[in-house]
């Protein structure tokens, strides 16, 4: 669910964006249902996500979680790590993120004809409340819980989950810091060699 990270390690492509904001939403043959580059984005989203649930820095945030949220404290670190990006933009891109979150809303809508529903409904509610520039403030990260917990099967505690980040704040800050930079340098290298596998025009 960390879109806005997805969306900064797409690296400003366009068509990259794309399948890295639905790589949640497809299965299946993707070869044959939307065209090279969106493929592109689509692995490189499964990509990141593996190499993110395999992080050690990951696991060690987790854990500080996993008392008090179980099996949601995977989804709670994502959301974290989206929040900790956009507090901190300014160390990242020269471009504000108001900006950058509304030109990834236009790139999107473009593609909207091709996307899976499921994205879409989705995607709907992120425009409206604008979460790629909201997730820099506890409130946004409270409205974003709370809206999920609602639609989870069990009970999740996610409505608590801007309070436990207040209170761990630098704690979480310093793993955030120490992961991304790696997973920068992870998502630059595979978009490298899909590009490769996939002939893609793109440089």
């Amino acid at each position: 669910m960390n879109f806005l990270a997805h969306a900064y390690l797409s690296f400003g492509d366009p068509k990259v964006l794309v399948g890295n904001f639905i790589g949640d939403f497809v299965r299946g043959d993707i070869e044959h249902s939307f065209e090279k580059d969106i493929v592109i984005g689509i692995k490189l989203h499964w990509g990141i996500d593996n190499f993110t649930d395999h992080h050690f820095v990951v696991k060690e945030a987790q854990a500080i979680l996993r008392p008090h949220y179980s099996r949601y404290s995977m989804v709670i670190t994502d959301m974290y790590f989206d929040y900790f990006l956009a507090r901190y933009w300014k160390n990242y891109s020269a471009k504000p993120l108001p900006e950058f979150a509304d030109e990834v809303y236009e790139t999107i809508d473009s593609y909207a004809d091709i996307l899976p529903e499921k994205f879409l409904q989705t995607f709907s509610y992120m425009k409206y409340y604008n979460w790629l520039a909201g997730y820099g403030e506890l409130e946004g990260i409270r409205r974003a819980m709370t809206g999920m917990s609602k639609r989870t099967r069990f009970d999740s505690k996610m409505e608590t989950a801007h309070i436990f980040l207040d209170e761990h704040h630098e704690y979480l800050k310093v793993h955030f810091g120490d992961f991304f930079e790696d997973v920068v340098s992870f998502a630059k290298g595979r978009l490298k060699e899909l590009r490769e596998e996939y002939g893609s025009l793109q440089t």
